[in-house]
């Protein structure tokens, strides 16, 4: 009889204990939030676990310190929380193509769950590394996404498009006399190649011509500066390429000795010694990147169904020292509409 009362005892603590298991199996295997009434996914423990996120940053300048910045802060105010819904893993590649592909592979390697790419070389590494296994892609500051073939796949993101007409009517109304505009750009960044397009098409309307040289390495800038100076261009028009933009301080020594005045294309630049700017800002266009990449990682949607967003709004930087040291003046009416960045955060 003992025997028998211990079989049954012994029984009810195995099927205990088989009904645990198979509470934490299936537990395990739904590893998701309950989802409301409505459908939808609380933002609070929104992810079955960690997402990692590959940053993938094509250079070190502010500008796209801005967007990786912005897009943390993005993630965050779509209800994310960084340590527990997804962990950040950053690479920069220094401007260096291969080092660039080289990272995004790593990326892919490790099977991360998304990848964001700053800047159109990163961006494409990441493609490239991401599409065989397909991992999402969000891509941030890409002027011109269809040049690149970014717009079909597992992949979106944000345009910086750069405000081409608006840079122009502010150029004319800093220097009325003004006929000529430098641009120095990078060969292989079609960014760079389509923006200089742009500013061909449109320069004539406002009285301009337009003196571009292209250069294949950053070697290269220091002599097309000089170039440009000895044609004797009224100003320079920077663009946000990656590689004028490193060397951005030696080309204004060269300008600033020179007389000549050079026109940014967002807040850093300007807060460097530009004179002024019509440009977007960096750091917004990083936010609304990462509340892309929180709408993947939360299930609510595809890449695919998120069309790219090209950021339209645009602000007029000054830096007044720059402009007194040229003897360029703001008209009221200019000054009005513009932000001085001795005053910017």
């Amino acid at each position: 009889m003992k025997t028998m009362k211990h079989s049954s005892k012994l029984l009810a603590v195995i099927g205990v204990l088989l009904s645990l298991a198979l509470i934490f199996t299936l537990a395990s295997c739904c590893g998701k939030t309950a989802p409301d009434a409505d459908g939808s996914t609380p933002t609070d423990g929104v992810l079955a676990s960690k997402a990692t996120i590959g940053v993938l940053q094509y250079a070190q300048h502010p500008s796209l310190d801005n967007c990786r910045e912005g897009f943390i802060e993005g993630l965050k105010q779509a209800g994310l929380t960084e340590g527990t819904d997804f962990e950040i893993s950053y690479e920069n590649a220094g401007a260096d193509d291969a080092l660039d592909q080289q990272i995004a592979a790593n990326f892919s390697a490790k099977n991360v769950n998304l990848m964001c790419g700053i800047a159109t070389p990163s961006a494409m590494a990441c493609f490239a590394a991401a599409e065989e296994k397909n991992i999402p892609v969000i891509f941030c500051a890409v002027s011109d996404p269809a040049a690149v073939n970014l717009t079909e796949g597992n992949v979106t993101g944000t345009s910086d498009k750069l405000p081409v007409e608006a840079q122009l009517q502010l150029i004319r109304a800093l220097q009325p006399e003004a006929k000529s505009i430098g641009i120095v750009y990078t060969l292989s960044e079609l960014n760079s190649v389509s923006t200089i397009e742009d500013y061909k098409a449109m320069a004539p309307e406002y009285g301009f011509t337009i003196e571009a040289t292209g250069v294949s390495s950053k070697e290269e800038i220091p002599l097309a500066v000089d170039a440009l100076i000895a044609k004797e261009v009224d100003c320079f028009s920077n663009l946000t390429d990656n590689n004028v933009v490193d060397v951005l301080s030696s080309i204004l020594e060269k300008t600033d000795e020179a007389g000549i005045p050079v026109y940014g294309s967002e807040i850093e630049q300007v807060k460097n010694g530009c004179v002024a700017c019509a440009g977007i800002d960096y750091f917004a266009l990083g936010v609304t990147t990462g509340q892309m990449a929180a709408k993947v990682l939360k299930g609510e949607a595809t890449c695919e169904e998120i069309p790219f967003e090209t950021i339209s709004e645009f602000a007029q930087y000054f830096n007044f020292e720059a402009l007194n040291a040229l003897n360029i003046t703001v008209p009221d009416d200019v000054a009005a509409k513009g932000i001085d960045v001795a005053n910017a955060e």
